[in-house]
C-alpha cells in the first residue's frame, strides 16, 4: 500500500505540474489572439485608404469599356498558386486539418501550385498527397507578419507588373482559418485576377468629399503600386486572422485539457484519501489487536 501511495503522490505531482503549464499556456493564447485581433482592426482603416486610392486609378482607366487590369485570360492558360496559412506548433486541435481538407475541397479540379505557411499545415498537404511548392515559417508575433508578406511576394510570380489592360495568366487564391464567434471557419480568398466587378464598384463609388482625386501623371505605376498595396493589406490580414484562429483554437485545447487535468487530480486524490484512510484504518487496527494482546485481562483470561 505504501508503494500504491507514493505513486498516486508522484502523479499527483505530475499532474499539478502539467496543470500549471496548460494555465500559462491558456493565458498566453489569450493575451495572442487580442493582439492580433486587434491589428486586424487597426489594419482596416488602411485597407479602405488604399481601396479609395485603388478605385481612383480604376476609374482614371475606365474599367467598363473593358480596359480592366489583371483580368483573367483563357482558363487553359491560368496557372493558379494557392497560399495555405496553418500552424508551426502543436496543440490546435484539428485547425491545420480543416483548413488543408478546405483547400483540397477547393482546388480539386486545378493543377495549383500550394505553398504553405506553417510546418504543420505543410506535413498535412503531403499526406494528403499534394506536395508544396515552398514552405514559410509562421510570424511569432505581429511584428513578424510584414516580413512573412514580403517572403510570399518575393517567392510567388504575382503578375503584377504586367501593363494596364494587359491579360493575365495567374490567379492567386489564400486559404486560411478565419476567427468567428464560436471558434474558426477556413475560408478562401482570390487576390488575383482582380474581380471584375469588384473593380467597377471601387471605380464607380462615392468619394466622401466634393473634389474627387485625379491620377495626373504615370497612371500604370501608381495602379500597381496600389495593387501591390492591397496585396500586402490582404496577406496580412490573412495571416493576422490565422494566427488569432490558431490561438483561438489552441484556447480551447487548453481549456478541454484543463478541464481533464481537473477531473484526473479529483480522482487521484479521491483514491489517495481512500488509500491513506484504508492505511490509517489498517494500522489502527494493529495497535488495538497488539494493545489486546498485552493488557493484563487478556493474559488472566488465558490463564484460566
Amino acid at each position: 500500500m505504501t508503494a500504491s501511495i507514493t505513486a498516486l503522490r508522484r502523479q499527483i505531482n505530475s499532474a499539478g505540474d502539467l496543470k500549471s503549464v496548460v494555465r500559462v499556456m491558456k493565458a498566453s493564447a489569450a493575451s495572442a489572439i487580442g493582439q492580433y485581433e486587434r491589428s486586424v482592426a487597426a489594419l482596416a482603416d488602411y485597407a479602405r485608404t488604399v481601396e479609395r486610392g485603388l478605385g481612383v486609378c480604376l476609374n482614371s482607366v475606365d474599367p467598363s469599356a473593358g480596359h480592366t487590369p489583371l483580368s483573367p485570360t483563357r482558363a487553359d492558360d491560368i496557372v493558379v498558386h494557392a497560399v495555405v496559412f496553418g500552424s508551426d506548433q502543436g496543440l490546435v486541435g484539428r485547425f491545420n486539418e480543416e483548413v488543408v481538407d478546405y483547400a483540397m475541397a477547393q482546388l480539386a479540379s486545378s493543377s495549383a501550385k500550394v505553398w504553405a505557411v506553417g510546418e504543420r499545415v505543410h506535413e498535412r498537404l503531403l499526406d494528403a498527397g499534394m506536395a508544396p511548392e515552398g514552405l514559410f515559417a509562421v510570424p511569432g508575433g505581429v511584428e513578424k507578419i510584414t516580413q512573412l508578406v514580403g517572403q510570399i511576394l518575393q517567392k510567388i510570380p504575382i503578375p503584377e507588373n504586367r501593363a494596364v489592360g494587359e491579360r493575365q495568366s495567374a490567379t492567386l487564391i489564400l486559404f486560411y482559418n478565419r476567427p468567428t464567434d464560436n471558434a474558426y471557419n477556413p475560408v478562401s480568398q482570390r487576390l488575383l485576377p482582380l474581380d471584375e466587378r469588384w473593380q467597377l464598384g471601387l471605380a464607380h463609388q462615392p468619394w466622401p468629399t466634393a473634389q474627387r482625386p485625379e491620377v495626373l501623371s504615370a497612371r500604370a505605376q501608381t495602379l500597381r503600386a496600389f495593387i501591390r498595396e492591397y496585396l500586402f493589406v490582404s496577406l496580412f490580414r490573412a495571416s493576422a486572422e490565422s494566427l488569432a484562429s490558431e490561438n483561438a483554437s489552441r484556447l480551447a485545447a487548453m481549456q478541454r485539457a484543463d478541464r481533464n487535468i481537473g477531473e484526473l487530480l479529483q480522482d487521484l486524490y479521491a483514491t489517495y484519501h481512500r488509500l491513506r484512510q484504508a492505511g490509517i484504518d489498517e494500522e489502527l487496527f494493529d495497535v488495538i489487536s497488539g494493545f489486546d494482546a498485552l493488557s493484563p485481562n487478556a493474559d488472566a483470561g488465558s490463564q484460566r
